[in-house]
């Protein structure tokens, strides 16, 4: 089984760009998502960029993503 997860581009450098994911920031790839802007959401599998997202849809899905978290934690 494969996941990925929403991350916002926060600066882009030719084909890669910067990605805050959870308060962590993570150096992905563009190749896939050329249209991907700063400030936009990106769905992320293993370092690609595979799709830009809504930010509604993101923020939904990283909600999502922080309860199972706690859920398993706790």
């Amino acid at each position: 089984m494969c996941l990925a997860i929403p991350a916002l581009i926060t600066s882009i450098e030719d084909k890669e760009a910067e990605a805050e994911i959870g308060g962590i920031s993570r150096r992905i790839s563009l190749w896939l998502t050329p249209e991907a802007r700063v400030g936009d959401y990106v769905l992320v599998h293993t370092g690609y960029a595979i799709n830009v997202l809504d930010q509604e849809q993101a923020k939904e899905t990283l909600q999502i993503l922080r309860e199972i978290a706690e859920g398993v934690e706790g």
